[in-house]
Formats: structure tokens, C-alpha cells, sequence
């Protein structure tokens, strides 16, 4: 993500030609998004992406069982 805000904002800047920016190749402002496209590559095959997934899923299925378990504790017993 870093990567992206990154290249927008010199994107932005050599496109106002503001500051240094200006006097920059375009190979060097758009390499910012070349990276971020290789980064998520990267973590997409090394598995990051489906591990945060699997964590992330596996946090809310804990949390449903731990709702459902302070419902049936908090139920008055039944005559």
C-alpha cells in the first residue's frame, strides 16, 4: 500500500511539475507502482495474502462460538 500512495503522489507531482519531480524520468515515477504490483505478487505466492485470510476468518469464527457460549450462560434454566 505504501508503494501505491507513494507513486501517486509523485504521479501528482511530476504531472503539476512541482518541485524536483519535474526534472524526473517517468521511469522513476511509475517505478513506485511497478513494485507494488511485484509486492503483491510476491506475497500472493509466498501465501501471505491466504494466511491473513485464514486468521482473519478463523478470529471471527472464535468470536461467533464465544457470543454463542455468553448466550447460553446468560439463559435462566428452564423448569
Amino acid at each position: 500500500m505504501l508503494f501505491l500512495v507513494v507513486g501517486i503522489v509523485l504521479l501528482l507531482l511530476k504531472w503539476l511539475e512541482f518541485g524536483p519531480v519535474a526534472a524526473w524520468s517517468w521511469w522513476l515515477v511509475l517505478l513506485p507502482f511497478a513494485l507494488a504490483a511485484a509486492w503483491w505478487t510476491l506475497s500472493d505466492q509466498l501465501g501471505f495474502t491466504s494466511r491473513k485470510a485464514a486468521a482473519r476468518d478463523e478470529a471471527r469464527k472464535e468470536a461467533r462460538l464465544q457470543k454463542q457460549r455468553d448466550a447460553l450462560r446468560s439463559r435462566p434454566p428452564r423448569r
